[in-house]
């Protein structure tokens, strides 16, 4: 693993309009399309941590898998992949709300259902949960709960239907679309995680609308970053021994160190190969794992980034 080079960014100056985002490199097209690559950059706490060879490549693929499988369902942004990092969509008009669906009561964020129902709410957003719901239960059906998207780097606020609609941040027709296409598609990624030993407990959508006002689904989909996956076998007894469920443990980085510093406040220590190694190694058995498909490494000794501006030549 020490040989292979992660992408730490893939910054390419014959494109135009380039923005840097946490993981993935921007470009804009003049004719409306937008170039996304995917790094391998892993952000916690608020800041880019390491790199992890091939997550890139994972989530891009897997996310192809989904936009593929659920096409039929509702429109997204993809137009082509002309690299296994790559993805050049059309560019969309982001909606200001950002759609979490949920299946079971689980969550660690402060806008999660489970964290704010053990601080004794039942009435969130827009939705009444009933008392006596233990951690990580299914739920009756999925519920969406959505919330505002902090486009200026604070903080996401817990919404409903009302107030979205209230807001004027969507209107009625719009909120019926996104909301009927995320139940839909989270139906669908169920369905088909099921057929695999996996329960799609929660995942979030993100929206935007084309140049003629179409909402169409962006970014990614059900991917192991956007989504929390459990393994289905393990789930009974877990539950039964109010044990967390068994999931794709991608946390051993954030883990480490968090336990070693301030991750917030303080220099991140250098962080062992193993630990580096290991997370690789969990995002490819979820690819492998979620699609039913072997990962495929690109062939030859190319530097990656060196590959990636070869692929997108005929943009320049």
């Amino acid at each position: 693993m020490s040989e292979i080079q992660p992408i730490r960014e893939a910054v390419i100056p014959e494109l135009p309009n380039y923005y840097r985002g946490k993981v993935r490199e921007n470009y804009d097209l003049p004719d409306g399309r937008r170039i996304l690559i995917a790094t391998d950059r892993l952000s916690a706490f608020d800041r880019a941590i390491a790199c992890i060879p091939f997550k890139g490549q994972v989530l891009t693929q897997t996310a192809r898998f989904w936009f593929e499988k659920t096409a039929d369902i509702c429109p997204n942004h993809v137009l082509e992949y002309p690299d296994p990092n790559v993805v050049v969509g059309q560019k969309l008009d982001i909606l200001p709300v950002e759609i979490v669906v949920r299946g079971y009561l689980a969550g660690t964020t402060s806008t999660s259902v489970l964290t704010m129902y053990k601080q004794g709410r039942r009435d969130l957003y827009g939705i009444r949960f009933q008392d006596g719901l233990r951690d990580n239960e299914a739920l009756p059906h999925a519920v969406i709960t959505p919330t505002s998207k902090a486009f200026d780097g604070g903080h996401d606020e817990p919404l409903s239907p009302d107030e979205i609609v209230g807001s004027k941040l969507l209107t009625q027709e719009q909120w019926d679309t996104v909301s009927g296409y995320a139940l839909a598609l989270f139906a669908r990624g169920q369905d088909i995680a099921h057929g695999r030993g996996l329960i799609l407990a929660d995942t979030k959508y993100e929206f935007g609308t084309d140049r003629q006002g179409r909402i169409m689904l962006a970014d990614e989909i059900h991917t192991p970053d956007s989504s929390r996956y459990w393994f289905a076998e393990s789930y009974p007894a877990r539950f039964a021994e109010g044990e967390r469920p068994e999931s794709f443990d991608k946390d051993f980085v954030r883990n480490w160190v968090a336990a070693r510093c301030d991750p917030y406040n303080e220099p991140i220590p250098e962080i062992p190969d193993e630990l580096i190694a290991q997370t690789s190694q969990v995002y490819i058995r979820a690819f492998e794992t979620i699609t039913g498909q072997a990962f495929e490494a690109p062939a030859g000794q190319e530097p990656p980034v060196d590959r990636i501006r070869r692929n997108l030549a005929r943009y320049f």
